[in-house]
């Protein structure tokens, strides 16, 4: 019920988009999700900051981080459904940093973020708030595009294990009837 009504929602806020793309990976696929224009409606990201806390409490953490910017709107739906406080990891010089708050020391945290593809900024987050004694419990995701893949420790909570077709661009049949491809997301 969870993973068909947020399907629901992805569809309806224009988030789960239909096209020709290629990925950050170079691979091409008819679908892309893109979690800002659902996590641009309140209510939705209310939704899924609710869900994603009751997988998320049973770990008793302390603390919800997420890397910016992906993270900053589901992160802190997370720490307000469990009335905890919000702390967010931002790049400085190619690395993620702990820049706008102290660090909370030795306590349990969580990570939060839209979409795991590898795990990649999440994993940077978790192992720099673990570098100042902090305890990695779970993460947690909108979405886990990863297919198992990823590079994080412990166990992930994802609303939506989502998996598409995927092609290299050699074979890719948009490519064969010609529809140009298009890069959504933020890494180029």
């Amino acid at each position: 019920m969870e993973r068909e009504r947020l399907q629901e929602m992805l569809l309806r806020s224009g988030a789960h988009l239909k096209g020709h793309f290629r990925l950050t990976s170079g691979l091409h696929s008819a679908d892309y999700l893109q979690c800002a224009l659902l996590l641009r409606y309140p209510a939705y990201a209310a939704f899924a900051g609710e869900a994603l806390a009751r997988h998320l409490a049973p770990y008793r953490p302390e603390v919800v981080f997420s890397p910016a910017i992906g993270g900053l709107i589901i992160g802190h739906e997370v720490a307000r459904a469990l009335g905890l406080p919000f702390l967010f990891c931002e790049r400085e010089e190619g690395a993620m940093r702990l820049r706008r708050f102290p660090h909370p020391g030795p306590v349990p945290f969580v990570v939060v973020e839209d979409v795991i593809t590898t795990g990649g900024s999440s994993a940077e987050v978790g192992h720099l708030i673990e570098e100042g004694g902090g305890r990695w419990v779970a993460t947690g995701s909108v979405i886990d595009r990863s297919g198992g893949s990823h590079r994080l420790s412990g166990p992930l909570h994802s609303l939506w294990e989502a998996s598409f077709e995927t092609w290299n661009p050699e074979v890719c049949p948009l490519c064969r009837q010609g529809t140009p491809a298009v890069k959504p997301g933020s890494r180029t």
